[in-house]
């Protein structure tokens, strides 16, 4: 595996977007299967002094020694403008809106770029919930400026390509701006996402968005909203949804439907989302961001749509049976541990 395809990796990521050099060797090594002597030629320093800074005995100060790392290591380009994310900018800035609005002008563009950082957008997805999301955000910003200054130089298919992709960056970071109780920029985010998947002809991922804004108008007590914006997620234009953005959006209603005591309502939906959701089991049938709709999360989507309506039993016993498979994912698993609990003593 070469220096750039260990870069996928969300944690070396993280750690490189924090300065913290202990771990980014120590994760660097691993994967790379590497000594501490291998890795000083790699980079250009001594056994000694690599087993220093691994240790945490050691510093980087010098702008000299970063520049080896960033040569030696085969940082991938979109990294070069990664700043320590001790003091994180969490609005959108107006310079993305400028490239967007210069899309599909005549020239050429490096699709080799695009589907790196698509990939890595990927493994990101899987490994926020690891290392969480702030320590990605510097990471993820600068793989969206990477992208929006591809996109004056696009056109035709390669532009839409590149507003999907920018789409589902700014989606990701409204996500993270959210559960940083970061409202504000996580609907300007989150919007920004909504237009640039509409702009680009990308019907599930304008759903998505909307099915997302739904999602934060429950999690502010606001039912009523959250319903509508989420029955209007399922009819975002002239293509139909694929069957799992359109599951997830119908589920969304379901939740909404529930708070607002329209329970039977809520169960008519919860049947929709599941079929719609099973007719697309595996991966590759579903949408990048979806990746997670798998039969599992289907099983907890009912269970919690069954919570929502308030039948206790029934929803302990889905949480219950779905929550062993859960196990490799840390804050899922603490999350309908915490309802499977609670529905136990309701029940």
């Amino acid at each position: 595996m070469s220096g750039r395809e260990l870069w996928a990796d969300g944690r070396l990521r993280a750690a490189w977007a924090s300065r913290d050099w202990p771990t980014l060797i120590r994760r660097y090594r691993a994967l790379a299967g590497i000594s501490q002597q291998r890795f000083g030629e790699l980079v250009g320093m001594d056994q000694g002094y690599v087993s220093r800074l691994e240790r945490g005995r050691a510093r980087v100060t010098s702008e000299d020694v970063v520049a080896r790392f960033v040569k030696g290591l085969q940082m991938p380009a979109e990294l070069g403008g990664v700043q320590n994310n001790s003091s994180v900018v969490w609005d959108p800035p107006a310079e993305l809106r400028e490239r967007v609005a210069h899309a599909h002008a005549v020239g050429r563009m490096d699709l080799r770029t695009a589907d790196w950082i698509s990939r890595v957008l990927a493994e990101h997805r899987r490994a926020e919930d690891e290392v969480g999301g702030r320590s990605l955000w510097p990471v993820v910003r600068s793989q969206l400026d990477a992208v929006t200054q591809l996109i004056p130089s696009s056109s035709g298919e390669s532009a839409d390509r590149l507003m999907l992709l920018a789409a589902e960056h700014a989606h990701w970071l409204s996500w993270v701006s959210w559960q940083e109780q970061r409202r504000g920029p996580a609907l300007a985010w989150i919007d920004l996402a909504h237009g640039w998947a509409v702009d680009g002809g990308h019907a599930d991922m304008a759903s998505w968005a909307q099915r997302v804004r739904a999602h934060y108008s429950l999690q502010q007590g606001d039912p009523v909203r959250a319903l509508r914006t989420a029955e209007a997620a399922r009819y975002v234009g002239a293509r139909p949804l694929s069957p799992a953005a359109e599951a997830v959006a119908v589920h969304q209603a379901a939740m909404a439907a529930a708070a607002l005591a329209e329970r039977d309502r809520a169960r008519r939906l919860a049947d929709e989302a599941r079929a719609l959701a099973l007719r697309a089991p595996e991966a590759e049938d579903r949408p990048g961001w979806l990746y997670w709709l798998d039969p599992l999360r289907v099983q907890l989507q009912a269970a919690d749509t069954a919570y929502a309506c308030r039948a206790w039993a029934e929803a302990a016993s889905g949480f219950k049976s779905a929550l062993p498979r859960l196990e490799g994912y840390a804050r899922d698993h603490a999350y309908y541990r915490a309802r499977l609990e609670d529905a136990e003593r309701r029940a």
